[in-house]
C-alpha cells in the first residue's frame, strides 16, 4: 500500500532513496527554528489539527471549502483539517488574552494541509513555522518579525546574496484602490477590494493580458497599477521598519516591493515575503499585519492587534539543497556496549542504564550474537567508542574501552567510563573554553579540583588523579578574560597589582568554589577547588 499523493514518509538517513523525505534533515530545521525564535523571547504553543470549517470560511469565505480536507464529523459538525495555523492562534489569544501580557510573542511547528495541485514547492501537507506578535500596534513590531524571519534564515547559513524580503504595505494598495474608486465614482465594494487585491498578487504570476482586463473590469488601468509599483515610494511605516533594521545591521536584506500585496483578505498594514534571489522556488516566507483577525473571530469581543509569517518546511529544504548547506546526517552514539560473556549482561545492562541516566547515548544488541556482529553494528551506528565488560587476572571486573577513531584501548574500571566518555563530548564540542563550562565539568564529575595553566589544556583532578582534557589549549588572553568574568573590580585590581588573587565565587550552574589565580613571569594559572556544601 502506497502512502497518499502530496504526503511525505519521512526516514532516517541513510535515505533508501531519492523519493522519500529525511527525519533528519526535517529535524535540523525544527531545532534551528526553535532555537532562533527563543532568543527573540518566543513562546512555543501548540493548537489541534482539527477545527470547525467555519473558523476558516468566516475568515476567507466559503471559496476556500475547496482547498481544504473537511468532511461532517461522527458528531455532525463540519470540521477541517487546518490549511493555516493564524486562525486557531487568533482564537486562542482572543479567549485568554487577559492571561497574557502585552505584546504576546509566540511561535508554533503546524503540519498543514491543503487539497491542491502539487507542483515544486508545494504538496498537500507541509510543516512550517509561524511567529507572531498581539498586542502591540507599533511598527516597532513589525520590524521585530521581519528580522526574527531574516535571522531565521542566517541561521542555516543562508546571506544576503540568497535570499531578500521583499516589503509592502496593504494600507498603500489601499489608498491606490480608493483614489481609483472614487476617481470612477464607484462605491467602496469590501469584495471588489478584495477582488483587486487577488489580481495584484497574480501580477507576477499571470499573463500581463488577462491582469488587464481584470483590472479593468474594477476601473483601473495595468499602466497606473505598474506606475504605482514601479514609484516604490515607501509609506511612512515602511520608511520606519527600514530605519529599524538599519541599524541593527539588517538593512542588506531588505527592499521596498510593491509587487508584494499578499493574498489573504485580512492583512491591514506591512506585509513582506522572502525570496531566494535566483528567482528559481516559491516564495521562502511570507506574512504580515492583521489587526482586525482577533476582533473577527471573537465576533467584536476582543480587539487586539497582531502579526505574524509563516515558512515552509519544503522550500526552505530545497533551498538548503540547492546552496549545499545541509550538515551531513548519520547515526552517532556516545558508545556501544559489546556483550561477549552472556554471564557479564546483568552487568552490562546495569552499565548501559548509568550511562543512559546521565545522558549519553549509548546501545547495546538486545539478544546474544557474535562479537563481530557487535562490532559491525557499533560502526554502523557512529559509536565513539565500545565498551566490553571482562574480568582481569585479579577477579576484578573492568571495562574495556575502545577508541573507534584512535583505535586506542583502556582497561578500566567500570565507575570511570562515564568520566572518560564526558571528557571526549566535552573537549569535541569545545572550540574554545568558557568558565561556567569548565565548572559544570568539574561539578558533574565530581572533581576534586580543575586547574588552567596558559598554554596547556585543562586538568580536571577526580580523586586524586588528574585527567588532562585534550583539546584547544589555555590562551594567556581566554586564562585573563575567564579571571575577568569572575572577580570583583578589588580582586581583580588586587591580581594586576601583585600577580595573585584568592577568593570565593558560586558558579549559577553549579556551586562554591575557592579560586586562587597567580601569574608568575607572565604565565597566568588559575586553581579552582571545589567546596563541601
Amino acid at each position: 500500500m502506497e502512502r497518499l499523493p502530496g504526503f511525505r514518509d519521512f526516514y532516517p538517513e541513510p535515505l533508501p532513496n531519492p523519493d522519500v523525505w529525511s527525519a533528519d534533515a526535517r529535524n535540523y530545521i525544527f531545532e534551528k527554528w526553535r532555537a532562533v525564535a527563543r532568543r527573540y523571547g518566543f513562546r512555543e504553543y501548540d493548537g489541534p489539527p482539527l477545527e470547525p470549517l467555519e473558523l476558516y470560511t468566516v475568515k476567507s469565505g466559503a471559496e476556500i471549502v475547496a482547498q481544504l480536507y473537511n468532511f461532517v464529523d461522527k458528531g455532525d459538525r463540519a470540521v477541517a483539517l487546518r490549511p493555516e495555523m493564524t486562525p486557531t492562534l487568533a482564537r486562542m489569544v482572543a479567549a485568554h488574552e487577559r492571561n497574557y501580557k502585552k505584546p504576546i510573542k509566540w511561535f508554533a511547528l503546524p503540519q498543514l494541509f491543503r487539497y491542491e495541485r502539487q507542483q515544486r514547492g508545494r504538496l498537500r501537507e507541509h510543516f512550517q513555522f509561524n511567529a507572531d506578535i498581539f498586542g502591540e500596534a507599533d511598527p516597532s513590531a513589525d520590524a521585530e518579525l521581519i528580522a526574527l524571519l531574516i535571522d531565521t534564515l542566517r541561521a542555516f547559513g543562508l546571506t544576503a546574496n540568497d535570499f531578500v524580503i521583499r516589503l509592502s504595505s496593504r494600507n498603500a494598495w489601499k489608498d491606490l484602490y480608493q483614489r481609483g474608486t472614487r476617481n470612477s465614482e464607484r462605491v467602496i465594494d469590501p469584495q471588489h477590494e478584495y477582488d483587486f487585491y487577488q489580481i495584484i498578487d497574480k501580477l507576477e504570476r499571470e499573463e500581463a493580458t488577462q491582469s488587464e482586463v481584470k483590472l479593468a473590469a474594477l476601473g483601473f488601468s495595468i499602466t497606473e497599477v505598474k506606475e504605482f509599483i514601479s514609484a516604490g515610494q515607501p509609506t511612512a511605516e515602511l520608511e520606519f521598519v527600514l530605519k529599524n533594521l538599519s541599524a541593527r545591521g539588517l538593512a542588506e536584506f531588505v527592499k521596498v516591493d510593491y509587487n508584494v500585496i499578499r493574498g489573504l483578505a485580512y492583512y491591514t498594514g506591512v506585509v513582506f515575503e522572502a525570496f531566494d534571489k535566483l528567482g528559481e522556488l516559491r516564495a521562502i516566507a511570507g506574512g504580515g499585519r492583521y489587526d482586525n483577525l482577533v476582533k473577527l473571530l471573537s465576533g467584536g469581543k476582543v480587539d487586539l492587534p497582531g502579526l505574524g509569517f509563516g515558512m515552509g518546511d519544503v522550500v526552505l529544504l530545497e533551498l538548503l539543497k540547492e546552496r549545499k548547506l545541509l550538515p551531513q546526517f548519520a547515526a552517532k552514539l556516545d558508545a556501544f556496549c559489546l556483550i561477549e560473556d552472556e554471564s557479564l549482561r546483568g552487568e552490562s545492562l546495569r552499565l548501559i542504564q548509568q550511562l543512559r541516566d546521565a545522558g549519553c547515548m549509548a546501545d547495546y544488541f538486545l539478544t546474544s550474537i557474535k562479537p563481530d556482529k557487535q562490532f559491525k553494528r557499533a560502526l554502523e551506528l557512529g559509536a565513539a567508542y565500545t565498551i566490553k565488560l571482562e574480568i582481569d587476572a585479579g577477579g576484578k571486573l573492568k571495562a574495556r574501552l575502545k577508541n573507534l577513531q584512535t583505535r586506542e584501548e583502556k582497561l578500566v574500571p567500570p565507575y570511570e567510563v562515564l568520566t572518560h566518555l564526558r571528557i571526549r563530548v566535552f573537549k569535541e564540542s569545545s572550540a574554545s573554553y568558557e568558565i561556567e563550562d569548565l565548572s559544570y565539568l568539574l561539578f558533574s564529575e565530581d572533581g576534586d579540583s580543575l586547574h588552567l595553566q596558559e598554554g596547556e589544556p585543562p586538568v580536571l583532578r577526580i580523586d586524586g588523579v588528574d585527567h588532562k582534557i585534550e583539546g584547544p589549549r589555555i590562551t594567556h588572553q581566554n586564562a585573563r578574560e575567564m579571571l575577568r568574568s569572575i572577580a570583583s573590580d578589588e580582586q581583580f585590581k588586587e591580581f594586576e597589582k601583585l600577580g595573585m588573587v584568592s577568593f570565593l565565587y558560586r558558579f549559577k550552574s553549579s556551586g562554591q568554589v575557592e579560586i586562587k589565580a597567580s601569574a608568575v613571569n607572565g604565565s597566568l594559572s588559575l586553581n579552582l577547588r571545589k567546596l563541601n556544601h
